[in-house]
């Protein structure tokens, strides 16, 4: 394979010349069609060329912005100043300790801790993250459990990024580190004798969690038996500990079908008891308190109703309704206490809490005063309360912490996310817009702006998307968007179809044949955002990443005159042929996302999005692509080809340029500086293009 010179250093910028893929034309033959991948050789992972073709574009992208750097330093530092470095979490007690995690100003990671007892007490610093770093280049803290007598602590850790992660037990009385471990852990939990941990691993090839195993303290896990083998390709398998402690739950599911098994948690050599079978195009959540069972199911409609059925008899035949599916109204999660339960519903696309009595089946809900917020269960760790913990927050209102009182229903704030600075909330202002679709819908969007910096139809315009997976993009407070406001820039997030803001129903309508409406949804949301005068045309700039780089190629193959600058991270661009390789991470199960590409309907149509497969010789804005070699979610070769099919098509004189972070994982570099660093180079690189800069 012969690559042209990597990168032209040149004495002029105007000289400076990108790293130019070697062309070399291949046809596949699939569905009556071809499937042309010129640049398919950049898979080849282990070829020193690639790597030092990856390199090339590293120094091109450095130089071709070298002018941002300053600005990008402003940027992380205006960041870092309204970021308090050194703080905890609000603590909550398990078994008669305090738990919470604290950072410290200058270092990367957290610090996990306890208290016994009281909050008075003496710190236990049961994990320094930052001393599991020493000496690596990406660290990652997975699943985290302390056993019932309060004396283990197993957690597991990934130290290159592609997210397969060592299991670690470590005895907290002594602080050593015991010799049982095992690889490539996706969840575990602690049996109720403090020695059996239960725990699944995903396949080394295709990372689908196929196998849950059963560990006794002290024996080699090499020897540890399999307690379930999920053979569907397209499901993967969890295990999970409900808040009374009394039973392990399994949980085997793919995008639209589930199963979940149950275990007593004090016999751990017992059977494991299936609680409904699996049936297509069904899928329950289950949580337990007092003997019973509380069921999430969409089996009737796909906003889903609760149930409950005995611990004895949970098959559908001993199911009793508590509360129906409500088209308008889905139902997303459910917490379950000994004298309570807590339903998040969702209205009109934003998250509602109504807290229900057992008692006297008494239900109200949780009040806020914002149009446009998230609001979540924070962490509920015991099982007999009175109270329930709730996270609140919107894009102006920093993340606060609160206790709910359940027989007084009344609120009292336990923290609140100290933004230092001088941020003053009163100076910016939220909105809740619907913008109608194409074809009539209304597309939610969240729209945040600074009071005096704002002028109709003269503002630069910045939309944030996602759209995929039935996940909901939640109006979240971010100090890293704050040097955005304060420069003037509208800050805005879509909710388009294929996100989960409405209910399963808005991710159907945004998947498999339909996928096309997140796209279309996208554009016209920006449209009619401009039409509002919440932003100028010409001054748009657009970000996603992942399934929502997906969304960025797509959306500027269709109208790239739209948009005059795209951020696009860790992007899922190469569909056709990720999706045509079974062998590949998460492929199969991804079919009923995406469809399957290997029956003809499907591979016509996923053909008329794919971005690198509808690249062509046309203007295009200016693009800054960033992704990770040890990617595990989307492989690296994807945005690289695509990226080179971009240099070798495009007819502007726009950047174009390619960051590849050769430590880092799906979510960019590990630590917390690191990131904003990242952050800030891409929005250095965003505000230069939209006329800012500094």
């Amino acid at each position: 394979m012969v690559l042209a010179p990597a990168v032209t250093l040149a004495q002029g910028a105007s000289e400076l010349k990108p790293p130019i893929a070697e062309k070399v034309h291949t046809e596949k033959p699939i569905n009556g069609g071809l499937l042309v991948d010129d640049y398919g050789w950049l898979r080849e992972r282990t070829n020193p060329r690639v790597k030092a073709y990856l390199e090339a574009e590293n120094t091109y992208a450095e130089q071709a912005t070298a002018d941002e750097k300053p600005f990008a330093e402003a940027l992380y530092k205006e960041t870092l100043s309204h970021i308090k470095q050194t703080d905890e979490s609000v603590p909550y007690r398990r078994n008669g300790y305090w738990y919470y995690s604290r950072t410290e100003e200058g270092k990367q990671y957290q610090v996990l801790c306890r208290k016994k007892g009281s909050l008075t007490a003496p710190e236990e610093v049961m994990l320094d993250v930052n001393q599991l770093a020493a000496g690596e280049k990406f660290m990652s803290l997975g699943s985290f459990e302390v056993s019932d007598d309060s004396n283990l602590l197993a957690f597991t850790t990934d130290n290159v990024g592609f997210r397969q992660y060592k299991l670690h037990v470590k005895d907290l009385r002594s602080g050593k580190m015991l010799p049982d471990t095992s690889e490539r852990i996706d969840s575990l939990a602690w049996a109720a004798d403090n020695k059996t941990l239960f725990y699944s691993t995903e396949d080394a090839t295709t990372k689908r969690s196929n196998l849950v195993y059963r560990h006794a303290l002290g024996t080699d896990a090499k020897s540890d038996p399999v307690v379930f083998d999920e053979k569907d390709e397209r499901f993967d398998v969890y295990v999970d500990r409900t808040r009374d402690g009394k039973y392990l739950l399994m949980a085997s599911s793919s995008h639209i079908t589930s199963e979940t098994r149950f275990l007593a948690a004090n016999a751990p050599d017992g059977e494991w008891k299936v609680i409904e079978p699996r049936k297509d195009n069904v899928r329950y959540d289950v949580d337990e308190g007092n003997g019973v069972f509380y069921i999430k199911v969409n089996d009737t409609d796909p906003s889903y109703r609760l149930v409950t059925a005995p611990v004895a008899t949970p098959g559908k035949a001993n199911w009793t309704e508590l509360i129906p599916a409500r088209k308008e109204t889905p139902i997303e999660d459910m917490d379950v206490f000994k004298s309570f339960y807590v339903v998040t519903e969702r209205v009109k696309g934003l998250p509602v809490l109504r807290v229900i009595s057992l008692d006297d089946k008494r239900s109200h809900t949780i009040d806020v005063p914002e149009p446009a917020y998230l609001l979540s269960a924070a962490r509920n760790a015991e099982f007999d309360t009175g109270t329930y913990r709730y996270n609140y927050q919107s894009p102006i209102t920093p993340a606060s912490t609160f206790e709910y009182d359940v027989t007084k229903q009344t609120s009292k704030l336990l923290k609140q996310q100290e933004v230092p600075g001088g941020y003053d909330k009163s100076r910016y202002a939220v909105e809740r817009v619907f913008v109608p679709a194409t074809d009539g819908t209304g597309i939610p969007v969240t729209v945040v702006y600074r009071k005096d910096k704002f002028k109709r139809a003269e503002n630069p315009l910045f939309v944030y998307g996602y759209g995929s997976y039935g996940i909901t993009m939640p109006d979240t407070f971010s100090t890293s968007l704050l040097p955005l406001l304060d420069r003037g820039v509208v800050t805005t997030v879509t909710h388009i179809r294929g996100g989960g803001e409405m209910g399963e129903a808005w991710h159907d309508a945004g998947k498999m044949m339909t996928k096309r409406n997140t796209f279309t949804d996208f554009i016209d949301s920006t449209e009619g955002l401009l039409a509002k005068g919440y932003g100028k045309p010409g001054l748009v700039g657009i970000e996603g990443g992942s399934a929502g780089g997906l969304l960025m190629g797509a959306v500027t193959n269709m109208r790239p005159d739209l948009f005059k600058v795209v951020l696009c991270e860790v992007p899922f661009v190469d569909v056709m042929n990720t999706m045509l390789d079974a062998s590949l991470p998460l492929t199969v199960s991804e079919y009923e996302e995406w469809g399957n590409p290997n029956q003809k309907a499907a591979f016509d149509y996923m053909l008329t999005y794919s971005p690198y497969d509808n690249v062509t010789k046309k203007a295009y804005p200016a693009i800054l692509v960033q992704t990770s070699f040890d990617d595990s979610q989307v492989m690296y070769w994807e945005p690289s080809k695509y990226v080179a099919k971009l240099r070798a098509l495009k007819t502007d004189q726009n950047p174009l340029v390619f960051f590849i972070n050769m430590h880092g994982g799906h979510g960019g570099s590990s630590g917390r500086y690191d990131r904003i660093r990242e952050q800030d180079r891409r929005y250095a690189f965003m505000l230069t293009q939209l006329g800012i800069t500094q």
